[in-house]
This record gives C-alpha cells, sequence and structure tokens, in this order.
C-alpha cells in the first residue's frame, strides 16, 4: 500500500508542468464532525487538468490525503470527451479508481454521453452527463450515475470563479443505494486585481463538500476548506 501511494505521488508530482492547477485544501471536516470524521486527514493536494482539442476533450485530476506521517490516501478520475461532429453532444468514456487505508476504491469504468454548453465569451458554461457505471469486484457492478458540471467567471475583468461539480450514482452500500455528492468551489483570482502583476496567478477560496451516504457514512455531511490554487499558463 506505501509503496503504491508512494509510485502514485510521484506520478502526480511529475504532471505538475503540464497540468492547469494546483489546489491544496485545509479539511475542516474533523473539527465539524468530531466523532464521525475522527482522523480525518487535513491536507489535500489536487492537480487538475483540462484540454480541449478537435476531437473532444480530456479531464483528469488527481487527489492525495496527507497526515503527519505522510500520504494517506490517494484518488483520481479521468474522462475523455469524443466528437467527431459539430453538435454540443459527445461521447463521454471515464476512469475513476484510488487508494485508501480505511475505504477501499474499486475501479470503476463509465461510458455514456454528455451535452455541453459554452457562452460565446466562455465566461459560463455547464455539462450534463448520463452514463453506465461499472464497479469492478463490487457485489452489484452494474450501475449508472448522472454528473453535471459547470464554470462561471463573474467580477470585474473576472475577478471571481464559481466552478463544481454534482455526481449521483447507484451503489449498494451499508448506508444505502444511492449516494450523492457535489463539491462546489469559490476562487477570488488575485492576478485580476490591478496592483498585481497578470501572471501571479493565484486564487483563494473555498471549496464545499456536499455528501449523502458516501464512504458508507449514512446521511448528509457539509464539508468546507480553505484553499489556494496555482494555476499555469
Amino acid at each position: 500500500m506505501k509503496i503504491r501511494l508512494v509510485v502514485a505521488f510521484f506520478l502526480a508530482f511529475n504532471l505538475f508542468a503540464s497540468a492547469q492547477n494546483i489546489q491544496l485544501h485545509y479539511d475542516l471536516g474533523g473539527s465539524i464532525y468530531n466523532k464521525d470524521l475522527d482522523g480525518r486527514a487535513i491536507l489535500t493536494t489536487t492537480v487538475e487538468m483540462f484540454k480541449p482539442d478537435k476531437w473532444g476533450s480530456t479531464f483528469f485530476f488527481i487527489d492525495m490525503d496527507y497526515k503527519s506521517e505522510g500520504i494517506v490516501s490517494g484518488y483520481g478520475e479521468i474522462a475523455r470527451e469524443l466528437r467527431f461532429w459539430e453538435s454540443p453532444f459527445s461521447i463521454h468514456v471515464e476512469y475513476n479508481g484510488g487508494l485508501t487505508k480505511s475505504f477501499p476504491f474499486q475501479n470503476a469504468y463509465l461510458g455514456g454521453g454528455t451535452y455541453t454548453y459554452n457562452s460565446n465569451d466562455f465566461s459560463k458554461g455547464f455539462a450534463l452527463s448520463a452514463m453506465y457505471k461499472y464497479i469492478q469486484k463490487h457485489d452489484s457492478p452494474h450501475n449508472f450515475q448522472l454528473t453535471g458540471t459547470w464554470y462561471v467567471h463573474f467580477g470585474k475583468n473576472n475577478l471571481c470563479t464559481f466552478t463544481g461539480f454534482v455526481d449521483w450514482w447507484r451503489e449498494r452500500s451499508s448506508a444505502g443505494d444511492f449516494i450523492f455528492m457535489s463539491e462546489p468551489q469559490f476562487w477570488l483570482n488575485l492576478n485580476k486585481f490591478e496592483q498585481i502583476d497578470d501572471n501571479f496567478n493565484l486564487s483563494v477560496g473555498s471549496e464545499v463538500e456536499l455528501t449523502h451516504n458516501f464512504a458508507a457514512r449514512e446521511g448528509f455531511y457539509v464539508i468546507p476548506t480553505f484553499a489556494i490554487k496555482w494555476t499555469f499558463n
């Protein structure tokens, strides 16, 4: 386990140079839910990339959770939109998986379709995906997932960014048969202030993890973070 986590960490590190952004989150879950989330990792780094091309787009992220002893879990998703025609509809393929000491993230393979909208100036947009979801080595491997993503840039010179996703999927667990998860993020982009250099691509903000029946935890949880983000040119 430890060797695989270290390998995953260095893989993520090698991707930093080509990633669109890297985020550092200070998690408040352990403070809010003292008993239920006792021992939850406080720090998380996220490496995230989105790259469109003439055949669609590629998106991935890798999360790493840290405690005093080092990396304790890793999780990643990679998705590809395929489109060989002029249309807002595309073919969606995706893989999800990870490693943790306390909760198993089984390999998940997804496929379906996506509808995408972007405004003419790309100041806002959203995507909706409906997918078949196969969870490897699960007692009930055949499932489905609905996903929505969005982004909005607003304020003077796009000073603020509101982005995030929402997932709802079927997966039988001790907490229930359906799982909900959303992570909206709000960012203040410091380089949009007139007094700050345009190349100083640091943003400060927060992410709020909203879940229901996630990670075998029954019920609804609201877990905010304090966060910083560096965006690569």
